[in-house]
């Protein structure tokens, strides 16, 4: 069994995107809680792991890979029994690509943009044109589906990036079910993996509850 060690912490969706691979992969990994917070991603030794200061950090014996995409993809090719989670074939992978892509600069950047400033400004607010931001991202994940899973008909790391992101803000800007009936079938389709609530759901239920406890207007 190799030695993965991921410098994380549960609360963050990209962390627990990581974890869902690992979980879905079967890997034990490691874990060394980083607490931003407190700031001790910006810690001299934190920082020459990873000189971004960001959260995963993945230290595979020595092999240090950082950003939750890159080591969910590594995970995959270096220790996958098949390539179902990160197809080979290149129009299976581009679409995974795309959308890890609109993860990352479309969902998980929408919700940072109402999280961070509740969780590290001080502020007691969310803005109705950025709850309106979140509720277009939304929309725009519902048209993706199209199929099963944000990717096609099969479950990749696309969804484990996209459902970590989603169902974090979803406790603070409401999904309504009768306005986004396929997000929500594919929340529950995600929500019957095994591994699912000790990976994500709990982590990312509590990050919505602190949000909220911070707002008052």
């Amino acid at each position: 069994m190799p030695k993965l060690v991921l410098h994380t912490l549960h609360l963050s969706p990209p962390c627990r995107a990581v974890e869902l691979t690992a979980k879905a992969l079967g890997l034990e990994l490691e874990q060394k809680e980083i607490n931003l917070l407190t700031g001790e991603h910006l810690k001299p030794e934190f920082l020459k792991l990873n000189p971004q200061h960001t959260i995963p950090v993945l230290d595979d014996d020595g092999t240090i890979i950082t950003e939750s995409h890159a080591i969910m993809i590594y995970l995959v090719t270096k220790y996958g029994k098949d390539d179902s989670l990160y197809p080979k074939d290149a129009v299976k992978q581009a679409r995974v690509n795309a959308a890890l892509h609109f993860e990352s600069g479309v969902i998980f950047a929408r919700m940072r943009f109402i999280f961070e400033r509740i969780l590290f400004y001080g502020h007691t607010d969310i803005p109705e044109d950025r709850a309106d931001y979140v509720r277009k991202a939304y929309q725009l994940l519902e048209d993706t589906l199209i199929d099963d899973y944000v990717a096609g008909s099969q479950l990749t790391v696309a969804d484990f990036s996209c459902i970590s992101s989603t169902a974090s803000i979803m406790g603070v800007v409401p999904l309504d079910a009768a306005t986004f009936p396929k997000i929500h079938a594919w929340i529950n389709r995600l929500k019957q993996l095994p591994y699912y609530e000790e990976a994500n759901g709990g982590g990312a239920a509590e990050l919505g509850k602190i949000v909220m406890s911070k707002v008052t207007a």
